[in-house]
């Protein structure tokens, strides 16, 4: 119990607000932002991936991830706020779109 006290009041005392950096917190919005990772189709950098290979009508298609990184932010954040084909839906606060922003863009708070 004193341990708590002692824990709770340097927290209180210095300021501390999280136990994780926005780094952290960003990161694992990227990763898993409400089911399905930003990561899984734009890949750990941002830069996009292959998704994956099919054939549609006789015809071999490729579905993938587009490069996040090279967008401003009002691009970015109307990409997440609207819907587009075979992008999930994630709802995001739009202090989590600014975290995955500076987190792809490496752009301090």
């Amino acid at each position: 119990m004193k341990l708590f006290l002692l824990l709770s009041l340097s927290v209180y005392l210095f300021g501390a607000t999280s136990f994780i950096t926005d780094e952290e917190y960003a990161s694992s919005l990227y990763k898993n932002p409400r089911g399905i990772g930003c990561n899984n189709c734009h890949g750990d950098n941002g830069k996009g991936k292959l998704v994956a290979k099919y054939e549609q009508k006789g015809v071999l298609k490729e579905f993938k991830g587009s490069d996040i990184t090279n967008i401003g932010f009002k691009d970015f954040y109307e990409a997440l706020d609207t819907s587009i084909p075979g992008m999930p839906k994630y709802f995001l606060t739009k202090d989590e779109i600014e975290a995955l922003y500076r987190y792809l863009h490496k752009v301090k708070k």
